[in-house]
């Protein structure tokens, strides 16, 4: 195996910043995959807020395990989300926490209390650094690390608890006033013959006088130590075919 460089995820909630007067949402998430059973996780911390109102956050664990057919699924919403700062705590929902170097919390018969091991530094998938300054795009999305090695425990009602050791993943991170009208998320990781590569893409149409953009991806593939980005405004040759079961792309890159 490889010798990896450990990174120390970075990140800041933005939604304290944001006047009452104001809508928007935020998302802090992560994905994390068993390599030896067909299991996965996504657990979601989200904050959103109507213009005029205050803040409400949710937490949500789905649960995928192609054993049993359909995913576990759960949600709870609660007022007073909070942002501690400092560096430790990015976002605290009910129970729940999430930093850098883990997330606990609980969620309609789910619990979870995991550790985070980053094996790459963050991807920030917009080009440019004034668009997650400025009101457009209406969606700024970043993964704090798109390599994580996973460590702890999720429990569950209906199944044993299941040992979280060394599960691949991501953590992510996006804000804005709106997301996009269709948009598509890719993540890959654990790659055969390919210890480090990882693939995190997104992609989006946006709906202008009525009418939507065609498609635009922006993001990024590491292979043996390089980064490559992928996508952009300007570069032709991207393909999309979607669907309910899936999708097709092709993606242009550097």
């Amino acid at each position: 195996m490889e010798a990896r460089t450990m990174a120390r995820m970075e990140a800041a909630a933005v939604f304290p910043q944001v006047g009452r007067e104001r809508g928007m949402y935020e998302s802090f998430y992560l994905r994390a995959v068993s390599g030896r059973e067909p299991v996965g996780a996504w657990i979601r911390y989200t904050v959103h807020k109507r213009a005029g109102e205050e803040a409400m956050g949710s937490v949500w664990c789905t649960m995928f395990d192609a054993r049993r057919g359909g995913p576990f699924m759960r949600k709870v919403t609660v007022a007073g989300p909070r942002a501690p700062g400092g560096g430790d705590t990015w976002i605290e929902i009910g129970d729940g926490r999430l930093g850098p170097d883990g997330a606990r919390g609980s969620c309609g018969g789910a619990r979870w209390e995991l550790g985070f091991e980053a094996r790459a530094q963050e991807l920030r998938h917009l080009p440019r650094e004034w668009m997650y300054r400025r009101g457009l795009p209406r969606t700024k999305p970043t993964s704090p690390s798109p390599d994580v090695r996973f460590s702890g425990r999720i429990e569950l009602a209906d199944r044993p608890a299941l040992e979280v050791d060394g599960w691949r993943g991501m953590v992510g991170h996006n804000w804005g006033a709106e997301h996009a009208a269709r948009w598509i998320w890719l993540h890959g990781i654990d790659f055969e013959g390919a210890e480090g590569a990882w693939l995190d893409v997104v992609l989006g149409r946006i709906r202008v006088a009525g009418r939507l953009t065609p498609w635009v991806a922006n993001g990024a593939l590491e292979l043996d130590g390089r980064r490559i980005r992928l996508g952009g405004m300007l570069k032709r040759g991207l393909g999309v075919r979607e669907g309910v079961e899936g999708c097709e792309l092709t993606l242009p890159g550097a």
